[in-house]
């Protein structure tokens, strides 16, 4: 353990295991973040921590299975020329999820059954945790394959999943917070969430799209988001400069 602290290699290891996996906990902050909206503003926070703890959780069981987790890249089945691994199959089935609940919550909000419209459901605050824990294991599968292939350690890779999941705790609530104030934000998050499943299914197809693609298709639109919310907080300032 103590060999581990003193070689620079391990501490380089560990910072670019922590680095993947907050860059890869991007998409899973905007649907955390969705998810607890749903709930009673009392229980948000609650959901966001006690669904990441499990999450967490559901993580380290991941990488304390090592053996498991690279069986999931074996071919399981085969139809035609295409062979499914484990990974591939937990891959669609998430991006088919993400695609349906994508759809589903623009539905909504488009709609208005977010004012409580006849066709709104309650979430349960069980339902909710539920969704961000399955989904955080869908998101973080293939974080959890590459810190496995990165890096021999287990302590290495254990660090690195408990700090990445504490920054992803820390970030959960500013950006839910921001999401629930801007209806245009949130629809954009609704629309990365499809972009997201798009890629997980073709991942999981076998059409892999590299990371970078989707990471800059979303902070473009992010920029002009912000762009747009910067223009229309002038103009809310100019009017209300007028009307004195």
């Amino acid at each position: 353990m103590f060999d581990i602290l003193l070689d620079p290699n391990a501490w380089a290891s560990l910072l670019t295991l922590t680095a993947l996996e907050i860059v890869l906990g991007i998409d899973n902050i905007i649907f955390i973040s969705i998810m607890a909206a749903k709930l009673p503003e009392h229980q948000q926070k609650t959901a966001r921590q006690v669904g990441l703890a499990l999450a967490l959780i559901s993580r380290l069981a991941l990488l304390a299975s090592i053996a498991w987790v690279a069986t999931l890249t074996r071919p399981l089945i085969s139809l035609g020329d295409l062979a499914f691994s484990g990974r591939d199959l937990i891959l669609i089935g998430g991006g088919l999820f993400l695609l349906a609940k994508g759809t589903m919550e623009i539905h909504h909000s488009v709609e208005g059954h977010d004012d409580g419209g006849p066709a709104a459901k309650a979430a349960t605050f069980a339902g909710v945790v539920a969704q961000i824990m399955v989904l955080d294991i869908v998101f973080s599968l293939d974080s959890v394959i590459t810190a496995v292939g990165m890096s021999q350690h287990l302590e290495i890779m254990v660090a690195a999943v408990v700090i990445a999941v504490g920054v992803m705790l820390f970030a959960s609530g500013p950006v839910g917070d921001f999401v629930n104030r801007h209806p245009t934000v949130k629809m954009l998050a609704l629309s990365f969430l499809l972009l997201v499943g798009v890629a997980l299914t073709a991942d999981g197809m076998g059409f892999h799209i590299p990371k970078g693609y989707l990471y800059f298709a979303i902070a473009f639109s992010t920029l002009v988001e912000a762009l747009n919310l910067m223009a229309a907080a002038r103009r809310k300032k100019a009017r209300a400069n007028a009307g004195h």
